[in-house]
């Protein structure tokens, strides 16, 4: 054991810069996976733990006011009903900030859908215009208990008395309500009602939903929401960021199991002598093995401690959307086993790969075996030897030759550098994506930036003039907006109709052409996934009780709603209903022009009538992404600089050899070093251009496969930019190429008594 430690020890002397890139690199993955583990628990859980605690319900109906839904409560596999409560659209405004809003009367704290208070106390009928609001609309109009809310149009004013959690859809500006609970003298003149329906099997949710709107009948029915669909968007972003993070911490961490594995082989090619004089002196196989294994495991062990104390020390205070998550994570019951279970795995799978090379180790005879006078493939080929006769450097040609004429080894090689290269070139895609929703919005989807909703005051003359008076509004497209139930009554959709036929809405069409003709429209990935149906196909649908039949000619490019989108023109609309009038304008505005002054100007000159909003980009939430790509990209150059320091090991270690014969055919040792810094550089060379051919694909591949799975679509992949490829490629080469210079012109300047014993 002393004599093992003693190797271990010398070892680790020599080799120090190696160990630490392996400590460094172990951490780094070891943090990603957590982090992941973190997000992807932050994403489920708060939502999870907020329909627990209000026991909430797994479907809720918006139904017209003279629905029975008092027959619903008798459906099988109904549990237990909330309400029905009736409801009120309204605009409310606090402190400048203005939100649509739904009023519901509640008259007492209910048992199903029972909202958790967060800040405050419940209604009171002692304070009858007292309101609670949901949490994230409170933080929108930035309402806390106390404060006054103004009813846009009316002299009625609300009184904020507490605060909660809701499980049904999350408020969005433009797109859903917040919602508000009253009591019903707050709801004088309720426009419809709702219920939520508590289910024994939430598995059954679809036939659930099914069976109400045939009880009801599908004209009483305004809209259907589902558990699943607010899960999914309270997950939204956090979970696509857990996604990034551990697809790229196990990319990482395969990387770097092959890269400590390279290590190991290598080193034990350039110590055969050293390996049989252990075993000359007694070392057994198994003893050799455990030396380079227990060391391996020793360097991951420590990387992996550190990232592990680093997380649960530090990982709550990092700024942002990952403090969060990680403070929530840590209050959670599976946190220990994740804490644990990730760094031992890590270090058990670098362990494997270590011990596949470290085995190879215990193989070596005690008795070096002479090495061959010629290598196979060690010739020089013919067009290697016409190369040299034209007068081509032969730093050029024999280190051509040194890169790639042992193929098995070369190949090894560039395979293990490509990797690390290649999740990097991924990681360079998923930042010009997130690049082109800021820089382009037309291109996925967004070709507009205001959304304006004018009230019944103004008429749709009145309010385009309104609108289009603005010097910075380069066009406003009418159109309005409803709620559709899909073929089966099992799930409500958008149905939208936006433009005319002479003034077309810019839609971003990933297939398929235009809406122009007549019952035409176009489709988001979401809604064709919902119907199974793709373009070419006619899809029928109900709004209220009339049936709404469109033949799909494209796809477009859907962010929001799931993808759960269909859309035509408001002239296709009105063929069914004359007498529709729009209910918000698209604005599209100049190039430069700042949203929110715009807003502000419309806003005033709307007095009161006109409540505007900029359109949601998907790519806001994605901001932390940037930095998760960074710091995965800082990893990954890490592993590939271990490869590539192991690739100049053993390529110098193997030079040394045909020192001698270079030195007699007359090259000088600037020659000699050129020859192993091409052979270095050609190697990177190959990496790159392999990650490249594989990366930019694959980068396409995966992320349109989660545009796809998120209801966007495929279409929304940006690679990087040429400049950009060939920066990364340079960079890599040019590394490449300085890290071995410095070894391989020590090693042509070694004396000749050192190169006699290197060739012994």
């Amino acid at each position: 054991m002393r004599a093992t430690l003693r190797w271990a020890h010398s070892d680790l002397r020599t080799h120090r810069g190696e160990a630490l890139f392996l400590v460094l690199a172990t951490a780094g993955i070891v943090a990603s996976l957590l982090l992941a583990t973190a997000l992807f628990g932050y994403a489920t859980n708060p939502w999870q733990r907020v329909f627990t605690q209000s026991h909430g319900a797994h479907v809720w109906l918006h139904t017209d006011t003279a629905a029975d839904t008092g027959r619903l409560a008798g459906l099988d596999g109904v549990d237990a009903v909330a309400g029905p409560y009736p409801t009120a659209s309204a605009t409310v405004s606090s402190r400048g900030s203005r939100a649509s809003v739904e009023l519901r009367g509640t008259p007492e704290r209910p048992s199903v859908g029972r909202p958790p208070i967060v800040s405050g106390h419940w209604l009171d009928p002692a304070t009858p215009n007292g309101v609670v609001l949901e949490s994230r609309l409170a933080r929108a109009l930035l309402a806390e208990p106390g404060d006054t809310l103004t009813v846009t149009g009316t002299a009625r004013e609300l009184t904020v008395v507490g605060l909660a959690d809701s499980a049904e859809p999350r408020y969005r500006p433009g797109e859903q309500p917040g919602l508000v609970w009253a009591l019903p003298s707050a709801v004088p003149d309720p426009g419809g009602q709702v219920i939520g329906l508590r289910l024994t099997d939430p598995g059954d949710t679809s036939y659930a939903v099914q069976r109400a709107v045939t009880v009801l009948g599908a004209g009483a029915i305004g809209e259907v929401s589902t558990w699943q669909q607010a899960r999914a968007e309270a997950q939204g972003d956090n979970r696509l960021l857990g996604q990034v993070l551990g697809l790229f911490g196990l990319g990482a961490l395969v990387a770097a199991g092959l890269a400590v594995h390279g290590a190991i082989s290598t080193r034990i090619r350039g110590h055969l002598r050293d390996l049989s004089v252990l075993k000359a002196i007694g070392f057994t196989p198994g003893q050799v093995v455990r030396v380079f294994l227990l060391q391996h495991l020793a360097y991951a062990l420590l990387g992996a401690v550190a990232a592990a104390a680093l997380a649960e020390a530090l990982g709550s205070r990092i700024p942002g959307r990952f403090g969060d998550a990680v403070g929530v994570w840590q209050g959670l019951p599976g946190h220990t086993v994740a804490l644990l279970v990730i760094p031992v795995g890590a270090v058990l799978f670098i362990g494997a790969t270590t011990g596949l090379a470290a085995w190879r180790a215990g193989r070596v005879p005690p008795v070096p075996v002479p090495r061959p006078a010629a290598i196979p493939g060690g010739r020089l080929s013919g067009v290697a030897r016409r190369a040299l006769g034209v007068r081509i450097p032969p730093a050029l040609v024999l280190g051509w030759h040194k890169a790639f004429t042992r193929r098995p080894r070369s190949l090894a090689t560039v395979a293990r550098l490509t990797l690390p290269l290649l999740l990097i070139v991924v990681a360079m895609s998923a930042w010009t994506t997130i690049d082109r929703f800021h820089s382009r919005p037309e291109q996925i989807g967004l070709p507009t930036t205001l959304s304006v909703r004018a009230d019944t005051d103004l008429t749709d003359r009145e309010a385009r003039t309104l609108l289009e008076r603005d010097p910075q509004v380069t066009a406003a497209y009418p159109g309005v907006e409803t709620a559709a139930l899909v073929p089966g009554q099992t799930a409500t959709i958008a149905l939208r109709g936006l433009g005319t036929r002479q003034d077309p809405y810019p839609y971003t069409l990933a297939e398929g052409r235009p809406a122009r003709g007549a019952d035409e429209a176009v489709a988001g990935q979401g809604l064709l996934d919902l119907l199974d149906v793709r373009v070419g196909d006619w899809v029928r649908m109900t709004v209220g009780d009339q049936p709404q039949i469109l033949h799909i000619v494209g796809r477009s490019i859907e962010p929001e709603n799931a993808g759960r989108v269909i859309s035509t023109s408001l002239d296709t609309l009105r063929a069914n209903d004359p007498g529709l009038r729009p209910t918000l304008y698209e604005l599209r505005l100049d190039r430069g022009a700042d949203p929110r002054e715009v807003a502000d100007r419309l806003a005033t000159a709307g007095r009161g009538h006109l409540d505007v909003h900029t359109v949601t980009n998907p790519a806001d939430g994605l901001s932390p992404l940037r930095a998760v790509v960074a710091g995965l990209v800082a990893v990954l150059a890490l592993i590939g600089l271990i490869e590539l320091l192991t690739a100049i090991g053993g390529t110098v270690r193997e030079s040394e050899r045909d020192l001698l014969a270079l030195k007699a055919i007359g090259l000088s040792p600037r020659q000699i070093t050129a020859i192993t810094v091409t052979a270095t550089g050609l190697t990177a060379l190959a990496a790159v251009l392999a990650a490249t051919a594989l990366g930019l694909p694959l980068a396409h591949w995966l992320i349109d496969a989660q545009g796809r799975s998120s209801g966007i679509g495929a279409g929304i992949a940006q690679g990087p930019s040429a400049p950009l490829v060939l920066l990364l490629g340079a960079a890599a080469v040019l590394c490449a190429a300085a890290l071995a210079a410095v070894p391989a012109a020590r090693a042509a300047r070694r004396r000749l008594a050192d190169t006699l014993s290197a060739v012994a």
